[in-house]
Order: structure tokens, then C-alpha cells, then sequence
């Protein structure tokens, strides 16, 4: 299946919601229809809405989150790639005093160019899950926040520390540039048809102003050491592979500066004195915490070490 910006957050049907919604969910775009109003309710509470706020909906499914959403913000931009949901929700605001607050985009969540928003607002699908957060931290201008539903193992990767089983390269991008609380447990019983594990709710909120980090090359490292996170830093770093990548980084950055590589350094060598100081030596990724992969990162890119 074509990964799916369709991670409907709604299930009612009828104009106004009351009705039965006879509209069966494409489950091979991971659709699951939040049908319980309460948790509708308490999602947005918890998006702590302005009435002069643009919101950004992904996956408006039927729209019984979009409705109430219309009514306590200035406008709302819809993200629906499934072309029965985009009817569904138009039907339900047609004649209102909603229908001119809504905007509706057909197209892939991922794949869409977002517009200016203050609030993202969505119930995601597991398979665009981890890209669409990566989309969301680079999105600028900055927004005041996301109030977001992902499967629970992915929403507790957002939060994971250093030690934990679920701490990885995603946990760890996601803290650099944004703040992340977990606000509810969803149980499956809640959806319609209920997905196979249990969901849960988390707000993110970017870092303003952001890190003072390239991220392209910041990612490169992480990438890199995640690759096998239980390994000390100094198996993962002294492969062939990773030493010839970092050679070619090496003159690539001495030509774009101009500067004079000197043929007796080797990166070997470098890698060797870096990981065998106190601060590094036996270490290993799993363990390692923001501030320590920050200082690692400076302490190569000082040595003319560059991951990107």
C-alpha cells in the first residue's frame, strides 16, 4: 500500500455526526476510526486552541475530529489522501458557518507541501509514522505545537533515555530539536476496526530558537552510531567502510575551505585518539546521552572529522 496521509481520526458519519458512518476503513492505508468522543475531546483540550489559529489536520478520516476543530479555531487545512473521506467531510460541514474555515488538500501527508500552521493535529498511521515526524521537526516556520496519536511503541521511541530498550537514532533526533511530553494511553477498543496494539498521545513542541548543530551531518553521526548502538563507539567507527567515508568527507571539506590537507594525517588515527579519551573510551551509543553525542560530534568536527 502507497503509505497514506489517511490516519483517520474520526468515525461518525451524517452531517453534525449522529449518524451510523457506513464508510469501511482502508486498513491497508492504516486507517482505524477513533470512535470514542471523549478521547476526541481531550485531544483537543490538550491542543490548547486560540480562535485565531490555522490548524493542520492529517488524516481528517470522516471529520469528528475536524468539526469541533472548526469550531475553536480561525481556519483548519485538511491532509486526506483517501478521496471518500474528502466527500464524507465535506458533506458534514456543507451549509454550515464551518464550511468556509475548511481547507481540504488531497494527497500523501508525506509528499505534500504543508502551508504556515500553529497547530498540528493528527492520528497517524504506523507506516508514515517516523517520516512524518522528521517533516514536522524541519517544518518552518516554526509551529506552537503538535498534538499527535501514534501507535504506543513508536510514541514511547519519542521519549525513550539513554539504557532504555527503545532509545534509537529516532529518540534521539526528536529530543535534539523538540520537546516531547506523553499526555494519554488510548486503548485499541477505542477505534474501529481496533488496531492490533495500543496508541498513545504525545504533544511535541520544537526548541526555539533551535540547536546550534548541522543537522545533515549531526544525522550522519547518529545514523552511523545507531547502526549497531550496543557496539563500543570504536568498533562501529574503525570499519573500512566508514573509514574510507570519512576520508572522502575529509578532502571534500578541505577543497570547498581550501585548505591543504596534510598527507601524514590519517583519520584512523584520529578516530583512535578521540575514542580513547576518558570521556569516550568503551562508550557505546545506547548509553550515551544529547550533551554527549553533541561534544563528540564537536570534538571530531575540531579534528577535521566531518559525518556528512
Amino acid at each position: 500500500a502507497k503509505s497514506s496521509s489517511a490516519g483517520t481520526s474520526s468515525g461518525g458519519g451524517g452531517k453534525g455526526g449522529g449518524g451510523v458512518n457506513l464508510i469501511t476503513p482502508n486498513t491497508t492505508l492504516g486507517q482505524h476510526f477513533l470512535k470514542n468522543p471523549a478521547i476526541i475531546t481531550s485531544i483537543i483540550q490538550k491542543s490548547a486552541l486560540q480562535p485565531t489559529d490555522v490548524v493542520l489536520e492529517i488524516g481528517p478520516g470522516t471529520g469528528n475530529m475536524t468539526m469541533p476543530l472548526l469550531q475553536q479555531s480561525k481556519k483548519v487545512v485538511a491532509i486526506e489522501y483517501d478521496s471518500r473521506m474528502i466527500r464524507e467531510v465535506l458533506k458534514r460541514v456543507e451549509g454550515t458557518s464551518e464550511e468556509r474555515k475548511l481547507q481540504i488538500v488531497q494527497g500523501d501527508a508525506i509528499k505534500t507541501k504543508w502551508p504556515f500552521f500553529d497547530v498540528c493535529v493528527a492520528n497517524v498511521p504506523y507506516q508514515i509514522s517516523s517520516p512524518l515526524v522528521f517533516k514536522l521537526l524541519s517544518h518552518r516556520p516554526m509551529f506552537r505545537c503538535a498534538v499527535m496519536m501514534f501507535q504506543e511503541e513508536f510514541a514511547l521511541r519519542l521519549t525513550a533515555r539513554p539504557g532504555e530498550a527503545l532509545y534509537c537514532r529516532l529518540s534521539v533526533n526528536t529530543q535534539l530539536l523538540a520537546k516531547v511530553d506523553q499526555l494519554m494511553k488510548v486503548g485499541r477498543n477505542n477505534f474501529r476496526p481496533p488496531p492490533k496494539v495500543e496508541s498513545r498521545v504525545v504533544r511535541i513542541e520544537l526548541r526555539n530558537p533551535p540547536p546550534p548543530v548541522d543537522f545533515t551531518e549531526w544525522d550522519g553521526m547518529i545514523r552511523l552510531l545507531f547502526n549497531r548502538k550496543n557496539k563500543t563507539l570504536r568498533s562501529v567507527l574503525m570499519t573500512k567502510p566508514t573509514i574510507k567515508m570519512l576520508e572522502d568527507n575529509m578532502r571534500t571539506h578541505a577543497a570547498m575551505n581550501n585548505v591543504m590537507l596534510d598527507d601524514s594525517v590519517k583519520v584512523e588515527q584520529i578516530i583512535e585518539d578521540v575514542v580513547k579519551m576518558e570521556t569516550w573510551d568503551g562508550k557505546r551509543a545506547s548509553k550515551l546521552d544529547l550533551d554527549d553525542f553533541l561534544d563528540l560530534l564537536a570534538e571530531f568536527n575540531k579534528r577535521g572529522i566531518h559525518f556528512a
